[in-house]
């Protein structure tokens, strides 16, 4: 309030806003010019403009009488432009440097808080810039004065050759022709710097006239810049408040886009990312981490932010894990996407992921060859998946990344219990695919987690032995008597006729009886290492029934069949990755599901009519045993068979062969010429 007092009001200023030279209206910023250079000599003052990009050149003249001007300089500046011809191209006309040439360029992006004002009669008059234009000279004259002098020394090199000797100098040249351009490339060239100035050089300029500052033209349009009207209903733009008026004026700053640099398309500040709502915010930062504890994410958050709603978001887009949260494998794999290692479907991907994760439900530590064993996937992918919320260790497997909290758990027992329910689901779909087993199901004891480290002599741990066996022996006879009495029941009802059945007998020495006591276990339904009930459906010795057994060999036909009519060669290992493709894209509970190893795998490829290739490869290979062994479809019904049979003689003789050796021989063989592209085929 003092302030105030000492600063009166002397005087109040009416402001009007001139519309009349609206988006029309340019100020020029000049450099400080010389004194030899004026403004108002409209003989020698020519301006253009290029009105899509807002440029203007202008062409000023230089009073060559003002004895500041050096006249021989301006001599030898035109003499190098233009050289000693004057015609309608020189920039100099006059021999004389009589002129200067201005470009301008654009001051600011963003112009609409500045305005011209005409201060007339106590009146105030603002009319809006609809750019601003700095002029810098121009020296293109110089490019033009150093393209002479390369033009001078080319002729004199060139010395004065005759036409006849031009005539007589042929040379070769290579005709090429243009590959039709792709989306992809065109975008890339129309976004490139040399097509934007291009085209901006394409645009045409236009010629204005310039009057000067006292001319008539001049002055009419100087009277544009006064209000038209001075009633209130012509100006409601400035019946406004204090705060809206200046408002007005200095409007708040607002940045073009194109002004801002370029980010990866996967970064996104803090600053920007509090901007989004809260799901968004959410969602995006679980993404990115992967895992988190949930007191990181309300520091990420920012202070005020209620955790309530936290919690309601967070579980749409993450599992609880160790008290931990955990992205949702469907967040990271959405749906039609694919693995960029194998090219499995998304849903493939998010059920071993939730497998693994599901996994770190039960233990802190998981074994990668079980994963892989149990979900058949490729090594890269399940890397991928332990990466994503674990930690290698040495000689002990994957360990999750962060503490179990405690805290978490205490505070939210509600959460906990609902996400309980949720991984019981999981582990109930889990099952259904995977076929799991008891040893997965039961988590493994870790003995660092629920022991201290204790220091036990020798003698002590004789002593535990000792306990221990004695333990177990007690089991192990109550076990063995609960076996025989079950074997006596079972006597009657799986009695067999063994008196067809001739045993070898052997010399038996009267010193050492032959103890038959334990005969009375044996018969316990089994004759000869077969069951008695022929209806059975479990394992016989390993191996599947007879029925499922058929399903699985035309099953696992019809995969090889269709993979060799495609590619015709392959080795073992690209088999396998193949099958193992085909029994991730399988629904579950697939016949193929049931195991197939390498020998029924071989097995199936010889039956199917394939053949193994001996190729002959070097001893010094690096190649694995799987890649040494080449199968091949020996016939495919179509009139390559034959070529295709001698082509695999040949590389069983030697594992690398060149081209004209291999058509020389097919040629021999199959009793006809082939040409180039009869051969390629044969060869892809």
């Amino acid at each position: 309030m003092a302030n105030e007092e000492d600063d009166p009001i002397i005087q109040e200023i009416d402001v009007f806003l001139a519309r009349s030279l609206l988006e029309k209206l340019y100020l020029f910023q000049y450099p400080i010019r010389p004194a030899s250079m004026t403004y108002d000599d409209v003989t020698h003052l020519s301006v253009k403009i290029k009105p899509k990009q807002q440029k203007v050149e202008l062409e000023m003249a230089i009073d060559t009488l003002n004895p500041n001007y050096c006249r021989s300089k301006g001599e030898q500046i035109a003499l190098n432009v233009d050289g000693t011809c004057t015609d309608e191209t020189s920039t100099y006309s006059s021999k004389l440097m009589d002129k200067q040439t201005f470009c301008s360029s654009q001051a600011a992006s963003n112009v609409s808080r500045y305005a011209a004002a005409v201060y007339k009669k106590g009146e105030l008059h603002l009319t809006p810039l609809h750019g601003i234009l700095q002029l810098r000279p121009s020296f293109t004259y110089l490019d033009k004065a150093d393209a002479k002098h390369r033009e001078r020394e080319a002729a004199n090199e060139g010395g004065d050759s005759s036409q006849d000797e031009a005539e007589d100098d042929v040379k070769q040249i290579t005709v090429r022709f243009s590959r039709p351009e792709t989306e992809q490339a065109r975008q890339r060239r129309v976004q490139s710097y040399e097509f934007l100035q291009k085209r901006q050089a394409e645009e045409h300029w236009v010629h204005l006239h310039y009057y000067g500052l006292k001319d008539s033209r001049s002055e009419h349009e100087r009277q544009y810049l006064f209000s038209q009207g001075h009633g209130l209903a012509e100006n409601t733009e400035l019946i406004k408040s204090p705060s809206e008026y200046l408002m007005m004026l200095m409007p708040p700053s607002i940045e073009e886009e194109n002004d801002k640099p370029m980010a990866p398309s996967n970064v996104l500040s803090m600053a920007q990312l509090r901007t989004l709502p809260l799901a968004d915010q959410i969602k995006i930062l679980m993404k990115n981490v992967k895992v988190m504890p949930f007191a990181n994410l309300m520091s990420l958050l920012g202070s005020g932010t209620d955790s309530t709603a936290v919690l309601r978001c967070i579980q749409q887009v993450a599992m609880l894990v160790q008290g931990n949260w955990v992205v949702k494998s469907d967040v990271l794999y959405p749906k039609d996407t694919s693995s960029p290692h194998s090219g499995v479907p998304a849903e493939v991907l998010c059920r071993g992921r939730d497998f693994v994760m599901w996994k770190f439900t039960q233990d802190r530590w998981v074994v990668r060859k079980e994963v892989a064993a149990v979900t058949k996937l490729c090594p890269e992918d399940v890397k991928d998946f332990l990466e994503h919320m674990s930690v290698a260790r040495i000689n002990k497997g994957w360990e999750f990344m962060l503490p179990y909290d405690e805290d978490f758990v205490k505070k939210h027992p509600d959460i906990v219990q609902r996400q309980h329910m949720l991984w019981m689901g999981i582990q109930a779909k889990l099952e259904k695919v995977y076929n799991l087993l008891k040893e997965h199901l039961t988590p493994k004891k870790q003995e660092a987690q629920s022991a201290h480290l204790l220091l036990v002599s020798g003698e002590q741990r004789v002593h535990m032995a000792k306990a221990k066996a004695k333990q177990n022996y007690g089991q192990l006879e109550k076990e063995l008597q609960k076996q025989k009495a079950e074997m006596k029941s079972n006597d009657t009802s799986a009695k067999m006729d063994v008196s067809n059945i001739r045993i070898k007998e052997e010399p038996v020495s009267d010193e050492e009886p032959m103890d038959t006591s334990a005969y009375e276990g044996m018969n316990n339904g089994i004759v000869n290492g077969l069951h008695a009930e022929e209806d059975s459906t479990d394992s016989l010795n390993g191996h599947l029934p007879g029925g499922c057994i058929d399903r699985v060999a035309q099953e696992l036909k019809a995969f090889v069949l269709s993979t060799f009519k495609k590619q015709f060669v392959l080795t073992l290992s690209e088999l396998k990755r193949l099958f193992n493709l085909h029994l991730a894209s399988l629904p579950p509970g697939h016949t193929l599901f049931s195991g197939i190893s390498d020998k029924m795998l071989q097995d199936m490829v010889l039956d199917t009519g394939c053949k193994q290739i001996l190729v002959p490869f070097p001893p010094q290979t690096a190649a694995s045993p799987d890649e040494l062994k080449v199968y091949a479809l020996w016939e495919a019904g179509d009139t390559y068979d034959q070529h295709r049979q001698v082509l695999l003689e040949i590389f069983s003789k030697n594992y690398r062969v060149r081209r004209n050796v291999i058509q020389n021989q097919l040629s021999q063989e199959c009793g006809e010429d082939l040409n180039k592209q009869e051969v390629d085929r044969v060869l892809k």
